[in-house]
C-alpha cells in the first residue's frame, strides 16, 4: 500500500510502502503512473537499487530512452549513465573537466529530452554518493504556472509552436561535439501540452526553448523568458536534497529541473539516471 506525503503545495509527494528494485506487480505500476500524472515529483528513500533493477523498473514504464550524448557522438545505444565526476572508487573529475563543465548545463532550468522529436517521459535519478554540501536537484512545475497565467494569455498562447534547441542551450555553458550537435537539429513542439489521463495543461519551454514558430526573435524571446519566469518564481520552487538511497522520478512532460551546483574539487557525486521514452511528438497530441 503506497503513502503519500505532499512535498509542495504545487506539486510532487514522498512515496512510502513500495521496493522499486524488485518486480512490481501490475497494480503497482498502475498506482505508479497514476502517482507521476498527479504529482510529477515523487521521491521514494532507502531503496536498494542497482543498475540492472533500475533499467528494469524504467521497462515497467515504458521503453528505455537511450543516452542522446552517447548516440550522438559515438553512434551507441546506454540507457542508464551517471550524472557527477565519480570515475571509480578512487577517481573523480575536478571542477576544470570537460565533462564537469558540459554537466553543468544541467544548472538551467530544463526539461529532459525536450529537444527530441519525441521527449522523454519520465527520468529516474538514483543516489549512490551525494557531496556533503551542494547537489541538490531543484524542480518547478510548469502545469502551476499554466494554471497562475490570467485567461487572456492561455488564449494568447493555446495552439503555439516553438522550437527547441539542445545546441542553443547548451553551448551557453561548454561546447558541444560536432557528431552531438549534428544528431540534433531543432524540433518543434507544442507550446502548451495536455495530460491524455487527467486532461491539466501546462506550458513546455525551459533552457531548450529557443523560439516560438512564426515570430521575430525578439518577441519569441520575451515569451518564452515570461513562461519560464513565470515557473521559476521561488516560492514555486521545491528543492531536493539527496540522501544514499533515494530514487527520484519526475514527469518531463510538465517539469522543470536543475541542477544547484556542487564543488567537484572537493566533493564525489554519483547518480545513475535513466529515462522513458515519451509515447510520441507532441504535435500529435490532443
Amino acid at each position: 500500500m503506497f503513502e503519500y506525503e505532499r512535498l509542495h503545495a504545487d506539486f510532487g509527494a514522498r512515496i512510502t510502502g513500495v521496493d522499486l528494485a524488485s518486480e512490481l506487480s501490475p497494480g503497482e505500476v498502475a498506482e505508479l503512473r497514476r502517482a507521476i500524472d498527479q504529482y510529477s515529483v515523487l521521491h521514494f528513500s532507502g531503496q536498494n537499487m542497482s543498475d540492472e533493477a533500475q533499467l528494469a523498473l524504467t521497462e515497467q514504464l515504458g521503453e528505455p530512452e537511450e543516452s542522446h550524448v552517447v548516440f550522438g557522438i559515438t553512434g551507441e545505444r546506454q540507457y542508464v549513465g551517471t550524472i557527477g565526476n565519480v570515475v571509480d572508487a578512487e577517481n573523480k573529475r575536478d571542477e576544470s573537466h570537460p565533462q564537469t563543465l558540459s554537466q553543468k548545463g544541467n544548472n538551467l532550468w530544463h526539461s529532459d529530452s525536450s529537444f527530441r522529436q519525441v521527449p522523454s517521459y519520465v527520468s529516474i535519478l538514483h543516489a549512490y554518493e551525494v557531496p556533503g554540501e551542494g547537489g541538490e536537484t531543484e524542480f518547478v512545475s510548469q502545469r502551476a504556472g499554466y494554471d497562475r497565467l490570467d485567461d487572456d494569455t492561455k488564449a494568447d498562447i493555446d495552439g503555439l509552436h516553438v522550437l527547441h534547441d539542445y545546441v542553443f542551450s547548451r553551448t551557453k555553458v561548454a561546447p558541444v561535439h560536432d557528431n552531438h550537435a549534428a544528431s540534433l537539429p531543432p524540433i518543434e513542439h507544442k507550446l502548451v501540452r495536455t495530460n491524455p489521463t487527467t486532461g491539466a495543461k501546462n506550458f513546455y519551454v525551459g533552457s531548450h526553448a529557443r523560439s516560438i514558430i512564426g515570430w521575430s526573435g525578439v518577441d519569441s524571446r520575451r515569451l518564452i523568458d515570461q513562461l519560464n519566469e513565470e515557473a521559476t518564481v521561488p516560492e514555486a520552487q521545491y528543492s531536493h536534497r539527496f540522501s544514499e538511497g533515494d530514487t527520484v522520478f519526475w514527469d518531463n512532460r510538465c517539469v522543470l529541473h536543475r541542477g544547484a551546483g556542487y564543488d567537484a574539487d572537493r566533493w564525489r557525486r554519483r547518480m545513475r539516471q535513466t529515462r522513458v521514452r515519451g509515447a510520441g511528438m507532441t504535435l500529435d497530441e490532443a
